[in-house]
């Protein structure tokens, strides 16, 4: 068995997941039949259910410029206007097949005017929620309430440094001290209304890893008790990505010694110690092992277009419809295509880092 799957792998709250779907499914009878039939369907280039998970950018603009991300490159550190509450929710009630939504994609979400009511919207209808955030504005109008308040399923706090100095030259434009004491004031608040919602994430590389064994106790120190380490850096389907975090990747160097050394210190602390993989995940051998992201789900970008995925997470790199059309192009011709070439292994170019080796099939 490969080191990858050795790893525990983070997972959502059974309970909360649970109660969730089965009330949607009480709540939506139509959501119930979509989602057998997304169970029971076969991998094809068409499919008769609608995604049944999507990706939604609320905004597409970060007060960071994090040395690992895409939105470093963009001027202003903004792509594209910030999504509208009216176009969310147009988009949320044409989607009657959603059992989850992550309300985020590559800006920072409490930037935008409605999250917290995005939330409290989609959770309404009874759709399990979870966003990320780097936590700098979590104090700014009461947000940490507000999102709590809104029932978010669960919240990833993004703290690439245990360290001032570490955490402060990756995620560029950061306070350590400000984020520090703004996740203490969310997990305190989390823990007098019983709503434990948030996961610490770092994304471990070259910079960071020399504090490996300190993020634990950082966690614990925060609040949390749940961590994940993220062991890979993302291209955004782009070469000159590829190449700049190829450098600063450092996923080969860990073994199954270090990991089991992180669990036994997080079991220290209090704190459920979780890694995520992303590298040689999928492989085209068999329509099962193919990513499933064409077949299940899908990435709305802040100005409303349909990425196929969040490790693309930007419509200028590859833009495969109109959200507003979602339901219609679900099964349109450019999205039929992209399944058809992941069907027939030729693995698109944007893709490749998320597959092993060569694959069997001549590729795009």
């Amino acid at each position: 068995m490969e080191r990858d799957e050795l790893l525990p792998r983070p997972f959502p709250d059974p309970v909360l997941y649970r109660d969730t779907l089965e009330a949607g499914f009480r709540a939506f009878p139509e959501r119930a039949e979509n989602y057998r039939k997304f169970q029971e369907a076969a991998r094809a280039e068409k499919v008769d259910y609608l995604p049944i998970r999507l990706d939604i950018e609320n905004v597409s603009r970060c007060n960071y410029y994090c040395t690992m991300c895409q939105v470093s490159d963009w001027p202003g550190l903004k792509r594209a206007d910030d999504m509208s509450f009216d176009d969310y929710r147009a988009l949320v009630d044409s989607q009657y097949g959603l059992v989850e939504i992550k309300l985020q994609g590559m800006g920072e979400p409490l930037m935008g005017r409605c999250y917290a009511e995005m939330i409290e919207y989609a959770r309404a209808r009874h759709i399990w929620v979870r966003s990320s955030t780097n936590a700098s504005l979590l104090r700014l109008k009461d947000s940490y309430r507000h999102v709590i308040d809104a029932d978010i399923c669960e919240l990833q706090v993004s703290i690439d440094g245990a360290t001032k100095e570490t955490y402060e030259a990756i995620r560029r434009g950061g306070n350590f001290e400000n984020v520090k004491e703004n996740c203490a004031l969310l997990n305190d608040y989390c823990q007098k209304v019983g709503r434990q919602r948030t996961r610490m994430w770092v994304v471990v590389q070259r910079g960071n890893i020399h504090e490996f064994e300190l993020f634990p106790r950082l966690a614990a120190e925060l609040g949390f008790d749940r961590l994940t380490l993220s062991l890979d850096l993302n291209d955004w389907g782009q070469e000159e990505w590829r190449t700049r975090n190829d450098r600063v990747d450092v996923h080969r160097q860990f073994d199954a010694d270090q990991t089991r050394r992180l669990v036994d210190i997080g079991g220290q602390h209090g704190v459920a110690v979780t890694f995520w993989f992303i590298d040689e995940k999928y492989d085209t051998t068999a329509p099962g092992k193919l990513c499933p992201w064409p077949f299940e789900r899908a990435y709305i970008s802040s100005d409303m277009r349909i990425v196929p995925c969040c490790m693309i997470a930007n419509p200028e790199i590859l833009d495969v419809g109109d959200a507003r059309r979602l339901t219609g192009e679900w099964n349109g011709d450019a999205v039929v295509n992209f399944r058809r070439l992941h069907l027939q292994g030729r693995i698109p170019r944007v893709c490749r880092s998320c597959y092993r080796g060569e694959g069997t099939a001549p590729r795009a």
